[in-house]
């Protein structure tokens, strides 16, 4: 559902992804890792299509990212590392909102927000204005709004990040449970991600896929540990400069 085809992104004279290719699967949830600066948020925004690539192409549900960019995008659903809310609405009054930019009205729009209410756990919050929600509830209102239009293919750009321990585990369940039914990317640098949600996982650096197996294929290749692994194909912010 996602096939990402010998993608490129330059800017200027840096190259930031470097001709990279991968699908994702209905029912997968594959796992973008690497350190900063790997490439990994500019390939997702090229996937989302706010990057256009320098070379390459991007299939969205057989759906080119570069020939036909908005029908690409109405079948993603979209959490961006920083997603914005509107704090002065409620968590229903917002869904609502996101829901009618996405074309849902009447009681198909009633519908997905109860839906989505119910999918991230917001019910007893659902009144609240969001200026008054914790870290860990603004987060899932994030997460709602990417699932209102019940999307086929879910990208996630490090969902967790900020998150306490017991947020950061409801949120890698929910992953796990929406990458049944649908074809999921996450970006992320924690590796505890990868055996918590991915059915797989690729590890990039500089731009390049370093990696790419389930996660007890990737424990195998870094001798029964990923952080193994991961410290034996990335580089090092302290690695010395040739």
């Amino acid at each position: 559902m996602i096939e990402v085809k010998n993608l490129t992104k330059r800017f200027g004279p840096k190259v930031a992804v470097d001709n990279l290719s991968f699908t994702v699967t209905k029912g997968e949830v594959l796992g973008f890792l690497g350190p900063n600066g790997a490439g990994k948020s500019t390939t997702m925004r090229m996937v989302t299509g706010f990057f256009p690539a320098t070379s390459g192409d991007i299939q969205i549900c057989g759906i080119s990212m570069r020939d036909q960019a908005e029908e690409a995008k109405t079948k993603i659903g979209y959490l961006p590392e920083s997603a914005p809310l509107y704090n002065d609405m409620t968590v229903s009054s917002f869904l609502g909102w996101v829901a009618e930019m996405r074309g849902i009205k009447g009681k198909a729009k009633k519908e997905a927000v109860s839906r989505v209410i119910d999918t991230c756990f917001l019910q007893s919050v659902a009144k609240q204005a969001i200026d008054t929600l914790s870290k860990g509830y603004r987060h899932r209102t994030c997460l709602a709004q990417s699932l209102i239009h019940d999307p086929e293919v879910l990208i996630l750009d490090e969902p967790t990040d900020g998150l306490d321990p017991n947020q950061k585990h409801e949120v890698r369940r929910l992953i796990k449970e929406l990458g049944k039914e649908k074809a999921v990317l996450f970006s992320t640098h924690i590796l505890e991600e990868v055996e918590a949600a991915c059915s797989r996982a690729v590890i990039v650096d500089r731009g390049r896929i370093v990696a790419d197996g389930t996660p007890a294929e990737l424990k195998e290749k870094g001798d029964g540990s990923l952080h193994e692994l991961f410290r034996k194909v990335t580089t090092r912010d302290t690695a010395k400069v040739a």
